[in-house]
């Protein structure tokens, strides 16, 4: 009897210990720590590359630009997964440089420089500091309906990136689409799938970071993956204060970059609300306000050391689902390594060396849970007799539009293209008024079915049922009585 009790003491303990706040063995955590950076570290690097061209930078500042974003992005993770008091959603989320901004940025750049961006995303990220409180209080319009629109559009919006690495991931390269490529991506997301199916557990959770060493020996074997530059630059490099010099604030510059901190508190918020959803955790107003601040605390201080706006990445989101590996410390573990990353830039070459039709293999996996997760989600929904598949429908069509026609908004104001050039932020928008104004807003709502409406109760109509009688069933087709004589019924033609 004692045996029994203290076993059943020792399983509610365990059930206590929420998923997100599991605690790993080192090595765990510094292998599937290292999957997240591998994930995300060529998003990371994007923004930096494609701003620092556009502002004219040399080769040596574009550097220091990548190596700003890596530390900056550790640093923001660490914040968002421990947390401080007030800071950090304390879930499994992946911080890095936000993408949304990059066409804004790449603007503010012709005017006043790199030294107007810094500035612009300092003041418009304060300012986004201190109206956090309003997001964090609009958890109750994020029904699954919302969360799973946005869940699912994030999966699909990221199916043209894996399809971009698959293809090489240099549009401009001679090499680009060729079937080495695509064959290369293939074979590793085989690999993928191979070591997935294995008995081995802790194996198939780190199928993709396996996948990705195998793919890269295959195509390092075959003379595509090229280390030779991998010694180039210096092996250590310490981020500078202020290297750009001192942020100017132009006040076009930053509302401008007001509107690009809106889009980046929605698609956090969607962000936080999915793998909330993913870990099987309550994500409350107190949670969701807590990563919006650490959200904006790290895009304040990111251009101090020459870094952008900091944002979950979504890709990551992803990876916490194929891998099952939902311990906010596993993420801050990768936080480390991109910390790592930023101060040993010759470890950045080396994972910048890894080929990108190898990422885009195992991205056709990660990215495809995202989508299948949010699908997961919507089959939560009710769709009986309510708009909820109109809704479903406009918003992840109104979501797809700008990745099926990436050009649908170059004629419109600026402030629109910042908006609705992402997929996720157009379907999250769009998911959260339909959600207002079919299921809040009551006012002007019909109580006759819409030909939108997916009703799947039974309609008999109210003549053909005062024609039975007690007893009266059906079998096989036929109508019977009580007494089992069957019931002549007249052919629809006769009506």
């Amino acid at each position: 009897m004692e045996e029994f009790t203290l076993a059943t003491t020792a399983e509610e303990n365990t059930a206590r210990i929420s998923l997100e706040d599991e605690k790993l063995s080192l090595g765990a955590n510094l292998a599937y720590g290292l999957q997240h950076v591998l994930t995300m570290y060529g998003g990371i690097v994007a923004v930096p590359l494609i701003v620092g061209q556009a502002s004219g930078l040399s080769p040596s500042d574009i550097g220091l630009l990548v190596t700003a974003s890596l530390f900056a992005g550790g640093l923001a993770t660490i914040l968002q997964t421990i947390g401080i008091p007030f800071f950090g959603s304390r879930l499994p989320l992946v911080q890095g440089v936000s993408f949304s901004g990059v066409a804004t940025m790449i603007a503010i750049t012709g005017h006043g420089g790199i030294q107007a961006v810094l500035g612009a995303v300092i003041a418009a990220s304060f300012i986004g500091l201190i109206i956090t409180p309003v997001f964090s209080r609009v958890t109750r319009f994020f029904p699954p309906l919302v969360t799973g629109i946005v869940i699912t559009t994030i999966g699909l919006t990221l199916m043209p990136v894996a399809a971009g690495w698959a293809m090489g991931g240099n549009r401009n390269a001679p090499d680009f689409g060729s079937q080495a490529n695509i064959l290369l991506a293939a074979v590793t997301l085989l690999i993928v799938l191979l070591l997935s199916k294995l008995a081995s557990a802790a194996i198939s959770r780190l199928s993709i970071l396996l996948a990705i060493i195998i793919g890269t020996g295959i195509a390092y074997a075959v003379g595509i993956a090229d280390f030779s530059r991998v010694a180039n630059g210096p092996f250590v490099a310490l981020p500078q204060i202020f290297h750009f010099g001192y942020p100017v604030f132009d006040t076009a510059a930053i509302i401008s970059m007001c509107i690009v901190i809106m889009v980046t508190l929605v698609e956090t918020s969607a962000d936080i609300l999915a793998v909330g959803e993913i870990v099987g955790t309550k994500v409350d107003a107190r949670r969701l306000g807590d990563g919006l601040r650490a959200d904006m605390l790290s895009s304040i201080l990111a251009p101090v050391v020459g870094s952008f706006t900091q944002s979950a990445f979504a890709q990551n989101v992803g990876l916490v689902a194929v891998t099952g590996i939902k311990s906010r410390f596993v993420v801050a573990t990768g936080g480390l390594f991109l910390v790592a990353l930023g101060l040993l830039p010759v470890v950045g070459r080396i994972v910048a060396a890894v080929p990108s039709s190898v990422l885009g293999g195992a991205g056709l996996v990660l990215f495809g849970t995202v989508t299948a997760s949010g699908i997961r989600t919507l089959a939560k929904v009710d769709y009986d007799n309510n708009m909820n598949l109109i809704i479903v429908a406009t918003s992840i069509g109104f979501g797809m539009i700008p990745i099926a026609a990436p050009g649908f908004y170059e004629h419109f104001p600026p402030w629109i293209v910042t908006i609705f050039h992402s997929g996720i932020s157009s379907a999250a928008l769009m998911a959260i008024m339909l959600n207002l104004l079919f299921n809040h807003l009551k006012v002007g709502n019909s109580d006759q079915q819409s030909v939108f409406v997916a009703g799947t109760e039974r309609l008999i109509r109210y003549q053909d049922v005062a024609g039975l009688h007690d007893g009266d069933y059906f079998l096989n087709g036929k109508l019977y009585d009580a007494n089992g004589s069957e019931v002549p019924l007249i052919p629809a033609e006769a009506h």
